[in-house]
């Protein structure tokens, strides 16, 4: 099964950054999207099927935590993991944003390893059933 992946950040240089690990990540992917903001990432969860969203905290328009609020208040979105990307450290943090709904929290710089197995976890997933 080819997982389809949304990242939201606003540094295009991040995106690319991400979309490369995911790639290296050795999972089956399908389309790997963008969005530079969370109203950006909102509008592409309507659009297109999305197995899971990495999302930066801090963004113009509108920031990941408001957008993770946004998701658990639709229906179908409120089911989508969110794996919040960020170079926060705070344990307090952390806990508040699994508490809005994040399904896991992915502290930078992280590996293609980091990824494949924040992907099994949140999707439930068994590696066999990642391309492993």
């Amino acid at each position: 099964m080819a997982y389809n992946v949304l990242i939201v950040d606003d540094s295009r240089v991040t995106r690319a950054m991400v979309a490369k690990i995911v790639r290296m990540s050795g999972l089956d992917l399908g389309e790997i999207y963008e969005a530079g903001n969370g109203r950006e990432g909102l509008e592409q969860l309507e659009a297109n099927w999305i197995d899971v969203v990495f999302a930066d905290i801090n963004m113009p328009e509108m920031t990941g935590i408001e957008m993770v609020d946004r998701m658990s208040q639709s229906g179908v979105l409120a089911t989508t993991p969110v794996v919040i990307i960020s170079t926060e450290r705070s344990v307090t943090r952390i806990q508040e944003l699994k508490a809005k709904g994040a399904s896991a929290y992915l502290k930078k710089p992280f590996t293609p390893e980091n990824v494949k197995a924040v992907i099994e976890d949140v999707l439930g997933a068994k590696p066999s059933e990642c391309g492993s």
